[in-house]
């Protein structure tokens, strides 16, 4: 079925840049919403950006606006997401999710509200 696969997580300095990527394999995306989830030990599970595939209409949660953007290759069949001006805040596990969307709704922030996960990758900011 859907298999997420994320890399380029690691260790940077704060103010640095790191840009992950999420493989997604087994389907066409182009009815689907991909989205970016992060946990920081101890910390509950938390929504970080969100891209409709089709239209590549975007979604950020607040704490990362102006510094981290999503998108996607359709080519590659994978998702980015470009972390400028890390914090020590951003250090975490960031997970890659996927879902079905029809055209009507909206793009979500809910963790329960996606169904296919990757296993995440770590990313630490030094500061």
């Amino acid at each position: 079925q859907v298999q997420l696969v994320e890399s380029g997580g690691g260790l940077v300095q704060a103010g640095g840049s790191l840009r992950l990527s999420c493989a997604a394999s087994g389907r066409s995306f182009s009815n689907y919403d991909m989205a970016w989830f992060r946990q920081a030990t101890g910390k509950e599970r938390e929504f970080v950006a969100a891209i409709r595939w089709s239209t590549m209409n975007t979604l950020y949660a607040d704490s990362v606006k102006g510094r981290f953007t999503i998108s996607r290759d359709t080519a590659k069949n994978t998702v980015y997401l470009q972390m400028n001006s890390l914090k020590s805040e951003d250090t975490a596990v960031y997970y890659c999710a996927a879902d079905r969307r029809s055209p009507w709704q909206g793009v979500r922030s809910g963790p329960g509200e996606y169904d296919y996960w990757g296993q995440g990758t770590q990313v630490t900011v030094s500061s």
